[in-house]
C-alpha cells in the first residue's frame, strides 16, 4: 500500500528532474567519447560529411589496422605502461611514507615545513622543468627509462592527498601498537596502511593516468623511438598540413582503453579515497 508520502507530487516531480539532470549531464559528458569512438570507424571520406554520421553507414576496423602496421604500437604501449606502473608504485610508496612522517610522527617544526612543502603545489611545472632536465644531463640519465620514471615518483599532490587520510586513523590503534612493542615502521606498514587502501587506490589512478598521458616530460627528456611512449607515437598521427581523423581518433582509443579498465577495476576504492581525504584533522 503506498504511504502518502509517496503519493506526492512535488517529490516526485523533485527525483524526476534531479535524475533527468544527472542522465542529461552523464550523456553530455559521454558525448566526446562515443564521437571519438564512431570516428575511429569512419573512414577518412566520411569524418567531415554535413550533416554528421554519429552512427557510421560503412564502419571499417581499418584505421585500427592502419594504425598497428604504421607504428610500432606495441612497443609504444609497452614503454607506457611499464613508465606508469613503475611511477605509480614509487609516488606511492614514497607519498606514503613522507605523509605518515608529517600526520603521525612528532618533530620540532613539522607543520612549517609541511606547509613549506605543500607551498610548491604553487609552482607550475613548466618551471620546475628546465632544472630538471639539466639533472638528468648531470646524472647521464637523458635518453633512459630512468629519466621518464624516476622525477615522476615525487609529488606534492601524493603527499597530502595520504596525509589527509592518515590524519583520519584514529590514534588508539596506533597507542596500542606501541604498547605491543611496534616501532614506527610496523605501525605504517601494519597499522596505517591497511586503513587508507581507497586512498592508495585514489592516489594510484591520478598517478597513471597522468603518467600515461604526460606528453612533454617523455618529448624532452628521450630522443630514439625505442623509448618512445603511447602519447608521442599519438603525435606521429598529426600530419604538417592536414590530419587523418580517423586513424588519429583510432589512436587515441587504444590510449583510453587502459585508463578505462584502471579506472572500472578501482573505481569502488576510489570513491572511497575521495570521502576519506576530506576528512577534518
Amino acid at each position: 500500500m503506498l504511504t502518502k508520502k509517496q503519493l506526492n507530487p512535488p517529490s516526485l516531480i523533485k527525483k524526476v528532474l534531479f535524475y533527468g539532470v544527472l542522465i542529461a549531464g552523464a550523456f553530455i559528458m559521454l558525448l566526446p567519447f562515443l564521437w571519438m569512438v564512431s570516428t575511429s570507424f569512419k573512414t577518412s571520406n566520411t569524418t567531415m560529411v554535413l550533416p554528421p554520421e554519429f552512427i557510421p553507414k560503412q564502419p571499417t576496423i581499418e584505421n585500427y589496422q592502419t594504425v598497428s602496421e604504421m607504428f610500432p604500437m606495441i612497443q609504444f604501449l609497452g614503454n607506457s605502461f611499464l613508465v606508469a606502473v613503475l611511477t605509480t608504485l614509487g609516488q606511492i610508496v614514497l607519498s606514503s611514507m613522507a605523509a605518515y612522517a608529517f600526520a603521525r610522527m612528532q618533530f620540532k617544526g613539522r607543520d612549517k615545513l609541511f606547509l613549506l612543502y605543500l607551498a610548491t603545489m604553487m609552482v607550475p611545472s613548466q618551471v620546475t622543468m628546465i632544472p630538471q632536465f639539466i639533472l638528468m644531463k648531470e646524472l647521464g640519465w637523458l635518453d633512459s627509462y630512468q629519466a621518464l620514471i624516476v622525477p615522476g615518483m615525487f609529488g606534492v599532490f601524493g603527499t597530502f592527498l595520504m596525509r589527509q587520510a592518515m590524519l583520519s586513523v584514529p590514534k588508539e590503534l596506533e597507542e596500542a601498537a606501541f604498547m605491543d612493542g611496534a616501532n614506527h615502521f610496523q605501525v605504517f606498514s601494519k597499522v596505517c596502511l591497511p586503513l587508507v587502501k581507497p586512498t592508495i587506490a585514489t592516489l594510484g589512478i591520478f598517478t597513471f593516468m597522468a603518467s600515461w598521458n604526460n606528453f612533454l616530460w617523455p618529448l624532452i627528456v628521450t630522443s630514439s623511438e625505442e623509448l618512445a611512449t603511447l602519447p608521442l607515437g599519438l603525435s606521429l598521427l598529426q600530419g604538417r598540413w592536414a590530419t587523418d581523423w580517423s586513424l588519429m581518433m583510432a589512436g587515441v582509443v587504444i590510449s583510453v582503453i587502459p585508463i578505462l579498465v584502471v579506472y572500472l577495476f578501482a573505481q569502488k576504492y576510489f570513491i572511497q579515497g575521495m570521502t576519506m581525504s576530506g576528512m577534518k584533522e
